[in-house]
């Protein structure tokens, strides 16, 4: 008898992290090409990994809970399009992406206008901004350019990036002093409440 009841506690038992995960977000089907991380409330993968996250690791970053986008979690959110002048070659771009703050809402992050984001980029490169300054700048996570996906090595896959044509004070300024808070082949964002 008192196996019978160990056996039936230890299936029940074994279908609890099925029921748990049916809440929680979707894991990455694909390589995963952004990470965020910090006030979150859904994360889809667990805490930093010193071996999996090296990029992370000689970044000195870490973390107790993560949401990690791959390329199909990323298009699957509603796209806007942008024409920057770009600081590259002076011209005017077709760049299309979700908007950060809906990538940002995906994760189940904290978005009050005074939190600060940090977008960091493959490089080290790192850039801070408010969650006000997202909205009214209407930064896109862009994933495309002039049509086509953007390729690692170049601007991308991945760009936090604004039209920064439309936002008077810095279409004022020259266009190289435009895009000091756009990382490009950008990779992980820390949201801080």
């Amino acid at each position: 008898m008192k196996k019978r009841l160990f056996l039936g506690t230890l299936a029940t038992a074994a279908t609890l992290p099925a029921l748990q995960s049916a809440h929680a977000a979707v894991p990455a089907r694909g390589p995963a090409l952004l990470t965020v991380t910090g006030a979150i409330a859904r994360p889809n993968r667990g805490p930093f990994e010193p071996v999996r996250d090296q990029m992370m690791h000689k970044q000195k970053l870490s973390f107790d809970k993560a949401h990690a986008f791959d390329f199909a979690a990323l298009s699957a959110l509603p796209a806007i399009a942008i024409q920057p002048t770009l600081e590259y070659d002076g011209k005017v771009h077709a760049l299309r992406g979700p908007l950060l703050l809906d990538v940002l809402k995906a994760a189940g992050a904290t978005l009050a206008d005074s939190s600060k984001i940090v977008l960091r980029a493959v490089d080290g490169y790192a850039a801070g901004i408010t969650v006000a300054q997202a909205r009214a700048h209407r930064y896109i996570v862009a994933t495309q350019m002039d049509g086509a996906p953007m390729a690692l090595g170049g601007l991308g896959p991945l760009w936090a990036v604004y039209e920064a044509d439309k936002v008077p004070e810095m279409a004022s300024k020259p266009v190289q002093d435009r895009f000091g808070s756009c990382p490009w082949a950008l990779y992980h964002i820390e949201v801080q409440a």
